[in-house]
């Protein structure tokens, strides 16, 4: 049987001091918000999504174990600053298995760079056209996400396997352009 997606594997391409502040935009189970949390002792990490159930069955595993730093928030991504997040305040944003989902992609990618620190990680992860449980019709093309992605101003810097039916890309935030004038 081979691997449906790898997350320790997948967040091992992170720059990680273990002090930063992170998002995953549609944390559905959490399972990247959990892992990452482990990685970031002194950080912290706001799961969001739109889904209330998710982040309630999220908030019973917070309440019963001992990761101290996610933030269950719910939230609209693909609406304009949908994440009720500061202007450049995170240092990665995480966006697993939610494009192809999503009809307001260029909202999310919007959102994420907003949040971002300039030298900011993003790192997006998604499935690929042959795995067999997902919609054709949704999945993204991956060369046309990473052209929309470098439109946005970020910087590509891997792109790498996430498991048998997935792809991950990972960008950094470009400094936002200072006027001289």
């Amino acid at each position: 049987m081979g691997d449906f997606l790898k997350i320790d594997d997948v967040l091992s391409h992170l720059k990680i001091k273990g002090n930063e502040k992170a998002a995953e935009f549609g944390c559905g189970s959490a399972d990247f918000s959990l892992t990452l949390a482990k990685r970031l002792p002194k950080g912290m990490v706001y799961a969001l999504d739109v889904q209330e159930e998710r982040l309630s069955a999220l908030a019973h595993k917070l309440s019963h174990g001992d990761i101290k730093n996610v933030s269950a928030v719910l939230t609209d991504l693909e609406a304009p600053n949908g994440s009720g997040l500061k202007d450049n305040s995170l240092n990665m944003v995480l966006i697993p298995n939610l494009l192809f989902y999503a009809k307001e992609k260029s909202v999310i990618i919007a959102e994420a760079k907003r949040v971002l620190k300039n030298g900011g990680q993003m790192l997006l992860v998604d499935r690929l056209k042959k795995d067999i449980f997902a919609p054709k019709a949704e999945l993204v093309d991956v060369g046309k996400i990473k052209e929309a992605i470098g439109n946005f101003g970020f910087v590509p810097k891997k792109e790498f396997s996430a498991g048998d039916y997935h792809f991950a890309l990972l960008f950094t935030k470009k400094a936002d352009k200072v006027s001289t004038s």
